[in-house]
């Protein structure tokens, strides 16, 4: 069960990491949870996958995450006569809802919801941000547009528009067909994108009604306006940075990404970091020094989980991409800066025993210099609570629901296992010191620092802090 590690991995699945064997490859690596990208491959691919995961989980009885990331609206063009064109800068160029096929002079947009946004003044982004239009003049059915940034432009380029709210929902019918899917399926975690509004969210956590965590992709300007009730609503945030960096300047990114990290921290919500961490590594087995620093830098921000897409999803090195990604977070969480850099980041905290109990817990380990903090959950509440203080010991989450096991997974320094409910102290005690013992976190005599509820099984109601001795 032990991870040396407690920043998290996650890793895309996809055609390179299908098979059990590189499944549980990338489990010994270092990753913590897998993801199923429903952008790409169909259900029966996300099943097999999903049932091989569980049956690695069963193998080594150690919680797996899986977390199904939704596609979310496809904004495109349409075709070109010839598949192909180049624009020039400052050249005129027109989009439409006609979808006959275009050429150097216009193409079709089928996509009413956009004209009815758009301003003139405003920017569109064609094809990952390759092609930047300036919008000219504008009506219900065509925009006519002066290019900005030129290139060759093909057929069903995506469309990218960062300066306006788009009528648009984050759950298009493909996403609600997917997202039942994989509640059925029993995913863990469920990755919403296209989100713009807090009612984005409202709506996707009415729909899992509790049966997964809702993780909110940070992917567009407007989601940056709502920052603080996105948080609030979301149990996990994801800095999207592939997306956001499209939307919006390459230099305002870095700082968002230490701005939502930093708002996940206090409010206690896990934060992944993602997107182009060992992106080199999709071609070749050693990553950029660049890359690794990257991979640094969201570690020592306080990230819960860093991921990988498609370096292990498709690329060629799929097992060396988590390893080397495992390596740079040991490496990172060594360094003495760290630690000064964890403590540093002071919590508030809201006037319960709750949030009382776990600041007191890790002040306590650091103290008596615990072996581990050992926190019983049901909802994962308390767990979460003791790993945004990001104590310098590791966290053993018990719990007797196996889906808040897995749910945790993607948290900071937690090791969850599933374990019977208890009925007294001296039993959470008794489980408490035979799992440290059993898992490598502690020997006989070290001492370990005990939270729990009661009366026990109560969700949220962390009332007790316990100090034991391993064989005590």
């Amino acid at each position: 069960m032990r991870r040396d590690a407690a920043t998290r991995i996650i890793a895309t699945l996809g055609p390179a990491s299908s098979s059990p064997e590189v499944i549980a490859a990338l489990s010994t690596a270092g990753a913590n949870v897998f993801r199923l990208n429903f952008s790409h491959g169909n259900h029966e691919d996300h099943q097999a996958r999903y049932e091989t995961i569980r049956a690695l989980e069963q193998q080594t009885g150690r919680m797996i995450g899986v977390l199904a990331d939704l596609q979310g609206p496809k904004l495109r063009i349409a075709t070109f006569a010839e598949a192909k064109v180049t624009l020039g800068q400052g050249q005129k160029f027109r989009l439409d809802l006609d979808t006959t096929p275009g050429d150097a002079t216009r193409v079709g947009m089928p996509h009413p919801e956009i004209f009815a946004a758009i301003e003139a003044g405003q920017d569109l982004l064609l094809d990952d941000g390759k092609i930047r239009l300036r919008i000219e003049r504008c009506d219900a059915r065509s925009a006519d547009t002066a290019v900005i940034t030129g290139g060759a432009l093909s057929n069903r380029k995506g469309v990218n528009v960062p300066q306006a709210v788009l009528p648009l929902a984050a759950l298009t019918d493909k996403d609600r067909r997917d997202l039942d899917f994989a509640l059925q399926m029993g995913v863990d975690w469920i990755a919403l994108s296209f989100v713009q509004r807090p009612d984005d969210v409202a709506e996707a956590k009415k729909l899992v009604a509790g049966r997964a965590g809702v993780m909110v992709k940070m992917e567009k300007p407007q989601a940056i306006d709502h920052l603080d009730e996105l948080v609030e609503l979301a149990d996990a945030l994801m800095v999207a940075r592939g997306d956001l960096g499209v939307e919006m300047p390459t230099e305002e990114v870095p700082p968002l990404q230490k701005r939502i990290v930093r708002a996940c921290r206090r409010a206690g919500k896990p934060v992944v970091v993602a997107t182009q961490m060992l992106e080199s590594m999709i071609n070749t087995p050693t990553p950029t020094r660049a890359e690794a620093s990257d991979v640094a830098t969201a570690v020592y921000d306080g990230a819960d989980a860093v991921m990988l897409s498609a370096e292990t999803a498709s690329g060629g090195y799929p097992v060396e991409a988590v390893s080397i990604m495992e390596k740079i977070i040991l490496r990172v969480e060594r360094d003495e800066l760290y630690r000064s850099l964890m403590m540093a980041d002071e919590m508030t905290h809201e006037k319960t025993s709750s949030d009382a109990i776990a600041a007191a817990a890790a002040q306590v380990a650091e103290t008596i210099d615990a072996a581990a903090i050992v926190t019983y959950t049901t909802s994962g509440l308390t767990a979460l609570r003791v790993a945004r203080e990001r104590p310098s010991v590791r966290i053993i989450g018990l719990t007797a629901n196996q889906a808040t096991a897995r749910r945790l997974a993607l948290v900071w320094g937690v090791n969850c296992l599933t374990t019977r409910d208890c009925t007294s102290f001296g039993e959470m005690v008794e489980i408490a010191c035979e799992v440290a013992a059993s898992h490598g976190f502690g020997q006989a005599m070290d001492k370990l620092v005990i939270t729990a509820g009661v009366p026990f099984g109560t969700p949220g109601a962390t009332n007790v802090l316990r100090v034991a001795r391993i064989g005590g």
